[in-house]
């Protein structure tokens, strides 16, 4: 299972997509440009301590990813979908697909993923964390597809 993030725009939420990868032992796809500047140097910031433990990759762009990306169906999470992510049946070779927090993803993302889910919310209210919905996301397929990483022995 992969996580991966369109073009992130908040150094934060990259840190703690990085950790919530490390945690969990899925990888995570950055498909740049990000809205803040990400050389190695501003990635391992954001990454703390967990930058080691984390499988970590950058991608230079959406045309890049989509031709070299690894195998697995690319499931988007977006609010214009019609499937909520909790009934959808996963599988371990999934990529779990985030976008923007200020723009979500163009048309042609959308066109391109095999899925499109969301996350239900109440209607009074706008919008979850990208790496809030992440986790929940990530929480439903690890669980689905028994992924969880094993807990320590002893």
């Amino acid at each position: 299972m992969r996580l991966a993030l369109f073009q992130p725009d908040i150094p934060q939420n990259l840190g703690a997509a990085i950790r919530l990868s490390a945690c969990l032992g899925v990888a995570l796809d950055v498909i740049e440009p990000c809205g803040f500047p990400l050389g190695d140097r501003a990635l391992k910031r954001a990454a703390m301590d967990y930058g080691g433990a984390a499988d970590a990759n950058r991608w230079d762009s959406w045309e890049s990813y989509g031709a070299n990306r690894p195998e697995g169906r690319l499931l988007l999470f977006t609010t214009r979908a019609a499937e909520p992510f909790h009934r959808f049946e996963y599988r371990r070779s999934d990529i779990l697909l985030f976008g923007r927090e200020s723009a979500g993803v163009p048309d042609e993302v959308h066109a391109a993923a095999d899925a499109r889910l969301f996350i239900p919310i109440r209607p009074e209210t706008r919008s979850l964390n990208v790496v809030t919905a992440a986790a929940l996301a990530l929480g439903e397929a690890l669980r689905q597809v028994d992924g969880f990483p094993s807990p320590p022995s002893g």
